[in-house]
């Protein structure tokens, strides 16, 4: 299976399969993926995305954003959900080297689980559901708010710290092309040091913390989120494979 699906204008679309869990099943190929903008498919890229039989995206972008970059293109069957879930807006004067990029992002992501609470549950609530698959989850680039509730489904069904934090640096292999893209679209924008970085240790960071204050992931999604157990029961019924060696 194939987890980096080339296109020409997305820069950052994988499959979140492949992943073994703790209890030794695998997360299934083709029932979630995870992208930067879909609002840049046409063409080719558009046909190649419908061959994926997507049924469900979930759009973390703010509506703002929506409506200046463009959403997934409509297609008949395709289910479309705007979920932001940003808050506080990212204010880069408070970075600094002494803080770094790390923490930093770390620090962001932790606001996040607070201030997008409901939206966070809808998202988790919706990929939990079989008949939504698959699903696409996506915000700007990929990264922050994708990475942040991938991680939080990756840990509902069992996948393990190590590869959680690995599946969100994955990312940092379409850095180049998202700051090239950036100078291209923008040439006078000043750069912050972690712009389209992902580094692995912020997720670690993250993860750690989140833990730290409700003594596990599934603690916040059950304790904050609100999430019930049963759907946590449905999402890794529709997300893992029966056993390591079935899909």
């Amino acid at each position: 299976m194939i987890r980096h699906i080339e296109f020409t204008n997305l820069r950052n679309f994988r499959d979140v399969g492949g992943y073994a869990t703790e209890d030794g099943r695998t997360v299934r190929w083709q029932r979630l993926y995870r992208a930067d903008s879909l609002g840049w498919l046409a063409g080719d890229d558009l046909r190649a995305f419908h061959a994926l039989r997507v049924r469900t995206v979930i759009d973390l972008r703010h509506p703002a954003e929506v409506e200046r970059a463009g959403r997934v293109p409509e297609t008949e069957g395709l289910r479309y959900r705007n979920l932001p879930i940003e808050g506080r807006p990212w204010d880069i004067a408070q970075f600094s080297e002494e803080i770094g990029v790390e923490r930093y992002l770390a620090d962001r992501y932790l606001e996040v689980t607070e201030d997008g609470v409901e939206n966070l549950r809808a998202a988790v609530e919706t990929v939990a559901v079989a008949d939504n698959a698959p699903v696409v989850i996506h915000c700007a680039v990929g990264k922050d708010r994708t990475g942040l509730l991938t991680a939080l489904i990756l840990s509902l069904v069992g996948v393990s710290e190590d590869d959680i934090v690995a599946d969100y640096a994955l990312t940092g292999l379409a850095t180049e092309r998202f700051i090239a893209d950036q100078r291209t679209r923008h040439p006078d924008a000043l750069l912050w040091p972690g712009f389209g970085r992902a580094p692995a240790q912020a997720m670690r960071l993250f993860l750690d913390d989140l833990i730290d204050r409700h003594g596990s992931v599934e603690g916040y999604v059950t304790g904050v989120l609100q999430v019930d157990r049963a759907t946590i029961a449905e999402l890794r019924e529709n997300l893992l494979t029966d056993s390591i060696s079935r899909g």
